[in-house]
């Protein structure tokens, strides 16, 4: 299977959520179907059938992380060669070229983007326009509104 890359963050959150969910809500969620089961009829019983759902849903996301982490090529950002160059997990300073409007985003794995948090996906045609590029090139990107021109000021690994 194709190896997805991830940042180190983004894998250590994902660990977190996966540890959370089996150590802390799978018993929980346990005890909640036994407690509902004990209640009597389980074909009438809505209490019963809402914790296997809510069982159903977590041992699903349970599986999903697992294979998630499992295809994963974590890298860890501060570890690359400092070379200026725009790479997979570096943050990005730009200037727009038209309004000088400055932007900051950190290129990251399709499961960590989150553009209110200034970070986006390594798909995005602002990240494959920005990739391989240096400090100080201008990348072009394609909006809906025409052609934009990003000055690249600064690259970080962090």
């Amino acid at each position: 299977m194709t190896k997805v890359p991830m940042t180190l963050s983004g894998a250590d959150a994902l660990r977190e959520e996966l540890r959370h969910r089996k150590s802390e809500l799978r018993p929980k969620i346990i005890a909640s179907v036994e407690e509902a089961r004990a209640h009597g009829d389980l074909k009438e019983n809505a209490e019963y059938h809402a914790a296997r759902e809510q069982h159903g849903f977590n041992e699903g996301r349970i599986a999903e992380i697992e294979g998630k982490l499992s295809n994963a090529q974590v890298i860890d950002v501060a570890a690359l060669p400092k070379s200026g160059k725009v790479l997979f997990g570096t943050t990005v300073d730009l200037a727009d070229a038209d309004t000088g409007e400055e932007l900051r985003y950190q290129i990251v794995g399709e499961d960590e983007a989150d553009s209110k948090k200034g970070k986006i996906s390594v798909n995005s045609p602002l990240a494959r326009a920005l990739i391989g590029k240096i400090e100080g090139d201008i990348a072009v990107v394609q909006a809906p509104a025409g052609a934009r021109e990003l000055e690249i000021v600064k690259v970080h690994y962090l």
